[in-house]
């Protein structure tokens, strides 16, 4: 994961993340960088947009890879099972799973 974050790094910095780069940043850190997985990085970034990347993981709403969409009825032209449905989230607002989506999508952060 270092790498990744060593590469968000660079890109934060406006330069374009090179194995360099990366490599630089990871050492400064203290750690030691395998050349093979900087590679490796470096060329999976090649066809990405990571501007385009990070806007679209910050678009998603926290719960939504681990809340459980609302029920819906069978019958959606009855007003009444419409209006109870729409009541049944609120009834939920009590659960704390929150946690459980912190961190939802990272690893899919760059493909």
């Amino acid at each position: 994961m270092e790498y990744v974050y060593a590469a968000l790094l660079v890109h934060e910095t406006g330069e374009e993340p090179t194995e360099d780069k990366i490599t630089d940043v990871i050492e400064a850190a203290g750690a030691e960088a395998e050349p093979s997985r900087v590679k490796a990085l470096v060329a999976a970034l090649g066809d990405v947009d990571i501007e385009e990347a990070l806007e679209t993981a910050a678009a998603v709403p926290a719960g939504a890879g681990g809340a459980p969409a609302p029920a819906q009825d069978a019958e959606p032209d009855d007003a009444g099972e419409q209006e109870e449905a729409t009541e049944e989230p609120e009834a939920d607002e009590g659960d704390d799973d929150d946690n459980e989506a912190d961190g939802e999508g990272l690893g899919n952060l760059f493909g």
